[in-house]
């Protein structure tokens, strides 16, 4: 259960999440995130976050560490020729088995997606973004498989999957929020990954410079 400092900060982070897809971060108020989270302590996420930019910090990366953990999972099942799909795997999976775990409604894929599109919180998020190992070697290996691909097109075809995974969550994670439907993550994740790979292995009929990599990675 941990202690009753890491319960209260857990009620905050759940309380900020919530909020901030709402109504907006920049319009929510630290006061109003501690009275939304039952503590009667309006200077309760000064307290336990420090600024404004430490608590968005904070929520941002809350489950690294899990989705870590459970990325480094998959790569230990790999066989010794992985596919395409199978290292997509590793890299959608985590995100969407943490999104399962969540009871309905979530918050956590449409926090991530309104962070990369507010312009006040597009600097913070870029600031936060974590270099992972397994990560950068899971992108690498993609790359070997599509090395045909021109150095422009692979850059923008990564910026624009992960754009796809993150806005395509938060549209399902939205609609199980106002539907009622049974929850299918996994079969999700597999539609994900279909979608990746049909992208990542498409023709190329132009080779433009259209997109650039930019902002904090949605493997993270």
């Amino acid at each position: 259960m941990g202690t009753y400092g890491d319960q209260v900060r857990q009620a905050l982070l759940d309380s900020a999440e919530e909020l901030f897809v709402t109504f907006g971060v920049d319009a929510v108020s630290n006061r109003r995130i501690a009275e939304h989270a039952g503590n009667s302590n309006h200077s309760a996420v000064s307290y336990h976050f420090g600024s404004r930019e430490d608590l968005v910090r904070a929520t941002l990366l809350r489950y690294t560490e899990d989705a870590g953990a459970r990325r480094r999972e998959l790569v230990g099942m790999l066989g010794p020729e992985p596919g395409l799909r199978d290292l997509l795997s590793c890299l959608v999976v985590p995100f969407t088995d943490q999104l399962a775990s969540m009871s309905v409604p979530s918050w956590r894929a449409r926090f991530i997606q309104q962070l990369r599109t507010v312009p006040s919180m597009v600097a913070t998020v870029a600031a936060n973004a974590i270099s992972d190992p397994v990560v950068d070697d899971l992108i690498q290996r993609v790359r070997a498989h599509v090395s045909d691909l021109p150095d422009s097109v692979y850059t923008g075809r990564s910026w624009l999957l992960g754009r796809l995974v993150i806005d395509a969550c938060a549209d399902y994670e939205a609609r199980l929020a106002r539907e009622d439907l049974e929850p299918d993550w996994t079969g999700f994740a597999n539609f994900l990954i279909d979608a990746c790979a049909g992208m990542l292995e498409a023709p190329v009929t132009s080779e433009g410079d259209f997109l650039s990599a930019r902002g904090a990675s949605v493997w993270a």
